[in-house]
């Protein structure tokens, strides 16, 4: 295990992530957000591994969602992001892992732009599964959305009162669902965009620290960091953040990106 960067509230390991995973200790960390891998050999030719097929790939993973799981808080909420090819085999083994009763959400982000096919419907959403250690102790924070203008012509016409006659708060926004359609990918000019493949943007894993995470000062913590958009979250939240990737470029570049955040 490599330390590679560390602040007071900041810390980054280039390694296999099941070497960090083993060393942190029991009920240590709040959220665990990591936007996981299968099938993409280019990705993972770092960790030296063929998961060729979704046996081999929940295989890889099953140690390290059970080290997941012990390191999270009794508080603590697990979200995982995938595409369509792992999104099912992955469901029935944290159901197992984690306990079918402790699952919380099935969020489905959907995009725009990149590639079209021509065989089928173009495939433009990820499953984010979102699991508590202990359901009855996890946080959840509601989220709100504006409310579309027919709702608001509606609402109007009833002049600010549900079917109930219960009052709507127009300025605070509807509840949101599970299917998030506000927030786009990165395309190649967004100013947020840093050259690496699988950077997913930062306000939606803000989103994520606003519903499961409380207050300031807790871990949060990505075991696939990528580009390191789940630690500028964590700490403009004023949280702290435990980062790890094997990629030399994944580091070198989460690092510069959070250096403008920490304090020594």
């Amino acid at each position: 295990m490599s330390l590679y960067y560390k602040t007071s509230n900041c810390a980054l390991y280039q390694c296999d992530n099941l070497k960090l995973l083993n060393s942190l200790p029991d009920n240590y960390i709040d959220l665990i957000y990591c936007d996981i891998l299968y099938n993409t050999g280019k990705n993972f030719d770092d960790y030296n591994d063929n998961l060729g097929t979704p046996q081999e790939a929940i295989a890889w993973y099953e140690p390290r969602l059970t080290e997941m799981l012990r390191s999270l808080k009794d508080s603590g909420v697990i979200c995982l992001q995938m595409d369509y090819r792992l999104s099912h085999y992955m469901k029935v083994k944290l159901d197992e892992i984690f306990g079918i009763k402790n699952f919380k959400n099935e969020i489905i982000w959907c995009y725009r732009g990149g590639g079209v096919s021509k065989k089928a419907f173009a495939s433009k959403h990820d499953t984010i599964l979102v699991y508590a250690k202990d359901i009855k102790k996890s946080i959840y924070n509601p989220q709100y959305s504006e409310y579309s203008e027919d709702s608001k012509k509606l609402i109007s016409d009833r002049k600010g009162k549900r079917i109930d006659g219960s009052e709507v708060d127009l300025e605070r926004g509807c509840h949101m669902n599970d299917w998030w359609i506000d927030i786009n990918a990165l395309q190649t000019w967004s100013p947020e965009r840093l050259k690496y493949d699988t950077q997913k943007p930062k306000a939606l894993i803000r989103r994520l620290i606003d519903a499961f995470v409380e207050g300031e000062n807790k871990i949060i913590a990505d075991f696939f960091m990528g580009s390191g958009s789940t630690g500028e979250a964590a700490l403009e939240t004023k949280n702290r953040f435990i980062g790890c990737d094997i990629g030399d470029k994944a580091c070198a570049i989460s690092k510069e990106r959070l250096e403008k955040f920490v304090t020594r």
